[in-house]
């Protein structure tokens, strides 16, 4: 009697969407920053400015990436290593991209 391996893939979608929760979060942080006309179109709540609509965003971008690749893998058999992997990346990405030197590097400010 052999075993069928045990799907992962919905655990694999949740790790590898926050990577890219994290990446999309960095990206339209430095998006806002970068151009006014992106800012005021990321100001979803005046008080609070630009940075309402980068997190609302970023959670939106989370949660579609995380239904996406729950329903493509949900019954697959997933190297969660490689997912576990990519999230990192992403996240370090992420982390660089709000990093203050990194970001006026790419900012030129």
């Amino acid at each position: 009697m052999t075993q069928q391996p045990i799907p992962n893939g919905g655990a694999a979608a949740a790790i590898l969407a926050a990577g890219v929760g994290c990446f999309a979060l960095a990206v339209l942080a430095v998006a806002g920053d970068a151009s006014k006309a992106i800012a005021h179109r990321l100001t979803f709540y005046v008080p609070t400015g630009p940075l309402s609509g980068v997190t609302t965003l970023a959670m939106v971008v989370w949660l579609a990436a995380w239904m996406l690749g729950h329903w493509l893998w949900r019954s697959q058999t997933i190297a969660i290593r490689r997912a576990a992997l990519a999230s990192l990346v992403l996240l370090i990405l992420g982390f660089l991209l709000t990093f203050p030197p990194f970001e006026d590097l790419l900012l030129r400010k």
